[in-house]
């Protein structure tokens, strides 16, 4: 793999010194954000949950990283990878020391909330590993930094459970909880003092507003309107599932004031988009400032069914594999976390095929296997032998993380100085996925849940189809006012 591109793997200098850091810091976003998961019937024991509670407990999990992308890809544009990281890592500490210290459901689900804006990092690094490596080399690159960052999600539900044990006693989990939290903190201060946002002598190109995302034509503008929907609907399914509709953790008359207060920061989004591409219906851009937003809108629609469904079955297959085939939560959580650990070499694979035969061809290649794996996923039972129904949520796991290796391989490819905002819309989507599949799940059977991704993959596929492949050259304009043309082919 790295012959192709010229990635040393083993090295620590440079710009694979950043990539290994971005990682890294990745992982640990990663590894607290889902140190519940492999946990949860310790914790469900330990704080007398129902099965609903813990199920929501699963859905808060996810539900704030949905804005916070948004917020964490413009903070990068603006501010760069260098500060934000190190400030989300070390902030997202606090809500992994709450909910280790949680007496009540209450406690536990305000913490796990605010947990999921560690889930935003994802962005951070996409942004910082475009500036450290040429086009030809990005896919693989991204697929390495996403493939290993998400492999904290197997290490925790690999190492947690007998972290808890070896702690003992019914407070173990809390003190696993919290060495995640430490790790956090730490990482923090070894991520500021060892990167830099560019590389020595390149420029760090920022939007010229990162209160809304840039678009280029007033029909993109209409369109981006449109694809911010599905983030506020997501909220407000959220909020009815908390509403006294669902688990009643929010009073009818307090989801009432969610609802209106959900339309009214859509309105406000609205005019500062116009705010700041007002100038759009006045006068169109130079044709070579311009990219297609319907590129940004194919790829939001892919993430939401591949990492929306990765963030979801890491959330629920602990729990799936110990119910339909009664094992305890350690062995589950080990066979459980094999879906997770395809990442090491799914993602970076799926990256490379997209370097290799090109964007567009290889995400409807794993679209398509997608779409399959979970068809699959959805027949077993527990007449099934255990081993072959692992082996098939690792099948079905390649086409996913590959599929989100992928897709990363070609955002940073529409327009480099919105990367950070357009990686984050793109994530935000797979929150809303999660969100979506999540809520699904509480509702109805494993096998229907699994259904419900495979026909959200059928969807992708077929708006794959009007997906262009990144060609030719981005145009970006420096701070002197001076063009520089970067090459995505």
């Amino acid at each position: 793999m790295s012959s192709d591109v010229g990635i040393k793997i083993m090295s620590f200098t440079g710009k694979m010194k950043v990539l290994h850091l971005s990682w890294m810091a990745f992982f640990i976003t990663f590894f607290v954000w889902f140190n519940h998961a492999p946990l949860l019937s310790v914790i469900g024991d330990s704080l007398g949950l129902s099965g609903s509670e813990i199920k929501t407990l699963l859905i808060l999990n996810v539900a704030l990283t949905i804005p916070a992308r948004i917020v964490i890809g413009m903070l990068t544009d603006k501010y760069g990878p260098r500060i934000t990281y190190a400030a989300l890592l070390a902030f997202c500490s606090i809500p992994c020391f709450m909910f280790a210290l949680a007496d009540t459901f209450e406690q536990a689900a305000i913490a796990r909330f605010l947990l999921g804006f560690i889930g935003a990092g994802f962005v951070i690094g996409i942004r910082m590993v475009s500036e450290w490596f040429p086009a030809n080399q990005l896919g693989t690159a991204e697929g390495i930094y996403g493939g290993w960052g998400n492999f904290g999600s197997a290490a925790g539900a690999m190492l947690l459970p007998t972290l808890a044990l070896l702690f003992g006693g019914e407070d173990g989990w809390r003190y696993a909880v919290g060495i995640t939290g430490l790790m956090s903190l730490a990482f923090s201060f070894v991520w500021y003092f060892n990167v830099t946002d560019t590389p020595k002598g390149s420029t760090y190109f920022k939007p010229k507003q990162t209160s809304a995302m840039e678009v280029t034509s007033v029909s993109d503008f209409y369109f981006l309107l449109i694809m911010k929907l599905p983030m506020y609907g997501a909220l407000a399914l959220l909020t009815w599932k908390l509403s006294p509709n669902g688990v009643s953790l929010l009073s009818e008359t307090f989801a009432l004031i969610v609802y209106v207060a959900l339309v009214a920061l859509y309105i406000v989004e609205v005019k500062q988009t116009y705010k700041v591409n007002g100038h759009l219906f006045k006068q169109p851009v130079d044709e070579v400032h311009q990219y297609k937003f319907k590129q940004v809108a194919v790829l939001n629609v892919l993430y939401f069914a591949t990492f929306g469904s990765e963030l979801a079955v890491v959330s629920m297959l602990p729990l799936f594999f110990s119910e339909v085939f009664a094992l305890d939560m350690v062995y589950a959580g080990l066979l459980a976390s094999l879906y997770a650990f395809m990442n090491l070499m799914s993602r970076p694979g799926g990256g490379w095929l997209s370097d290799k035969f090109g964007r567009k061809k290889t995400l409807l290649i794993l679209t398509a296997g997608l779409a399959a794996g979970y068809f699959v996923m959805a027949s077993i039972d527990s007449a099934w032998p255990l081993a072959l129904a692992v082996v098939a949520a690792m099948a079905c796991s390649f086409f996913v993380q590959a599929g989100e290796g992928a897709v990363f391989a070609a955002v940073p490819l529409i327009k480099r100085r919105l990367t950070g905002q357009i990686a984050g819309m793109t994530g935000a989507y797979g929150n809303v996925g999660a969100v979506v599949y999540l809520t699904v799940l509480s509702m109805v059977s494993y096998q229907t849940f699994f259904l419900v991704i495979a026909g959200t993959a059928v969807l992708g596929f077929v708006a794959l189809l009007f997906m262009e492949e990144p060609k030719g050259t981005i145009t970006e304009v420096k701070e002197d006012g001076s063009i520089e043309l970067i090459h995505v082919t």
